[in-house]
């Protein structure tokens, strides 16, 4: 009689800690995975209450994540990066990745990935180069960046130029 009561007790609390869970709107999950959810809480709060056997330890199957796109869908624009996590677009992973607590190399390795996986979309990347070099980095110390073609090089004298042409 009593294990009726705390069966049904972890099943009506596993119950409601799935409901509370799916209404948080952060949660995303697919229809077909709510039921495998909803065993393993049920599962974990039988443990807790005591009423359950202990759970077998899970074997690690290896690739457990389904990528939310397929890696051509993820690199089609030049625009964005659309990440396989959860399938929204970036214009670098970056900062979305380590979120979800995942350097790069982690990310690749998760979903299969060459290492030349790009991180940051080529639109954007080009657009960071173009202002870098506009500013000047990545020049060697001491050389001078000439502002137009036929202009005096800054650090030359307005007397050498002139002379120079």
């Amino acid at each position: 009689m009593a294990d009726d009561i705390a069966d049904t007790n972890a099943v009506e609390l596993a119950t409601e800690l799935t409901i509370a869970w799916l209404g948080n709107p952060n949660t995303r999950i697919s229809a077909e995975e709510v039921p495998a959810f909803l065993g393993k809480m049920h599962e974990t709060v039988s443990v807790l209450l005591g009423s359950g056997a202990q759970p077998a330890p899970v074997e690690d199957t290896g690739n457990d994540y389904v990528p939310a796109v397929s890696v051509r869908k993820s690199l089609a624009s030049k625009d964005h990066i659309i990440s396989m996590i959860d399938g929204k677009p970036y214009k670098t992973l970056r900062r979305h990745l380590a979120t979800h607590g995942l350097s790069p190399a982690e990310y690749r390795e998760r979903y299969g990935l060459k290492a030349d996986y790009p991180m940051v979309a080529e639109n954007y990347s080009e657009s960071r180069r173009a202002m870098a070099k506009k500013i000047g980095l990545g020049r060697k110390p001491g050389t001078k960046v000439a502002k137009a073609e036929g202009a005096p090089v800054a650090g030359r004298r307005r007397k050498e130029a002139v002379t120079a042409e």
